[in-house]
């Protein structure tokens, strides 16, 4: 069973920079998907950013690209998110989510929060003005 523990939400400025971690324990081996996913109240999970851990390039929302880098560690039980020119909008629960040994590169690219049958506490991000 994969578990999942994020890290690293805070209350910035609008401007500021952050950086969440995720560690994951219950991998069988090193390709798996992960990624984050950002909620707000009253509405559904939104992916932010997910990759496949072998190998595999960083997939962005357009809200993200060119602000956020997504990246994990060689042995592929840490996942990143090094967020900047943080905007209001931004404000959300970050979660942590993985698909364990997924079929190929591909599934990690599933942007359907249903998709991932692996998923963190969260972790809250608030970006004021």
């Amino acid at each position: 069973q994969v578990q999942l523990v994020e890290s690293g939400g805070a209350s910035v400025q609008a401007g500021g920079s952050l950086t969440l971690s995720c560690e994951a324990s219950g991998f069988s081996g090193r390709a798996n998907c992960m990624g984050w996913f950002r909620q707000v109240p009253g509405e559904q999970r939104q992916r932010v950013a997910t990759v496949y851990t072998y190998r595999g390039r960083p997939n962005y929302a357009d809200s993200a690209k060119g602000r956020f880098t997504l990246s994990n560690s060689d042995d592929g039980n840490t996942l990143f998110l090094q967020m900047s020119l943080l905007k209001p909008e931004d404000t959300g629960t970050y979660f942590c989510a993985a698909i364990k040994t997924p079929r190929g590169p591909w599934v990690c690219e599933d942007w359907n929060p249903a998709a991932w049958n692996a998923w963190g506490q969260g972790t809250q991000v608030t970006v004021s003005f």
